[in-house]
């Protein structure tokens, strides 16, 4: 799992930790997301998602940015490799090549475990794709995000344009998306995008670690389960979420889980759960 990729780095800052760290790591292209990442992250993922010594997942960038958006060459290369008589059969591929990339970015809400994004640096186009589809996100003041895409001639197509109206209402996201205006940590969040801004990278990177160490903490079934309702809910109505949990909690609320938090409540003590 902790094996040596091109695109990405995974740590663990403490062996007892649950909490686990993704780093984008192409510092010298400002991360910036390349034919390998869409083959590593998604099994990085993976690997971390059935690994049960892992409970949250931070995603973070090596060096002085998060992530730059797609590496250029990559969309070069693929413009290049699309040039053809039959227009058919180029759009076919160039369509089954953007559900591919669609997929890696998509891995982040199909992983069980949290994945918390901590933003410093630059977070544009690419970037933008991967914080929105994140659990949490977090930045510093001198962080700055773009929906980068318009201005390369092309609509976002990651998933930026389906995930940033929920985060920070329509209106917003369209504004963001047509202009491809650069806009600070601040008004990241003013709009919501992020929860918190942090002074530093220092102070999110403890701050954040803290949050991180928390959510470890807690049931494991309960977080499962929390995450999993909350991304299903948004495609339902209330009486089909209502639905929803209904049926998730009767698979799994009378666990041992339950009983560990209910006896920690009334003997005063730090619930231990087991690892999922």
């Amino acid at each position: 799992m902790e094996g040596k990729y091109k695109s990405i780095e995974i740590k663990r800052k403490s062996p007892n930790s649950r909490v686990f760290y993704v780093y984008l790591n192409r510092p010298s292209r400002g991360n910036a997301l390349s034919p390998d990442f869409f083959v590593e992250f998604p099994e990085a993922l993976s690997s971390l998602d059935q690994n049960p010594n892992v409970a949250v997942i931070i995603l973070a960038g090596a060096g002085p940015h998060f992530c730059s958006g797609i590496d250029l060459q990559t969309l070069t290369s693929q413009s290049k490799g699309t040039v053809s008589n039959d227009g058919g059969r180029t759009g076919e591929k160039l369509r089954r090549e953007i559900k591919v990339m669609q997929r890696s970015i998509t891995a982040i809400e199909d992983c069980r475990k949290p994945v918390i994004a901590v933003v410093h640096g630059a977070c544009v186009g690419g970037g933008v794709d991967i914080v929105t589809a994140c659990d949490i996100r977090y930045c510093t003041e001198s962080a700055f995000f773009c929906v980068k895409e318009v201005d390369l001639a092309i609509a976002a197509d990651l998933g930026s344009l389906q995930r940033l109206p929920a985060i920070v209402g329509f209106g917003n996201a369209m504004e963001l998306s047509l202009t491809a205006r650069r806009f600070s940590g601040l008004e990241a969040k003013e709009l919501g995008l992020v929860t918190k801004v942090f002074d530093s990278k220092e102070a999110m990177e403890d701050g954040v670690a803290a949050i991180a160490e928390g959510i470890a903490s807690k049931s494991p079934l309960a977080v499962v389960g929390t995450k999993r309702v909350l991304i299903r809910s948004r495609d339902l109505t209330m009486d089909q979420g209502l639905d929803y949990i209904a049926t998730w909690n009767s698979g799994v609320l009378l666990s041992e889980d339950l009983n560990e938090a209910i006896s920690a409540q009334l003997q005063k003590r730090k619930p231990v759960f087991a690892k999922l």
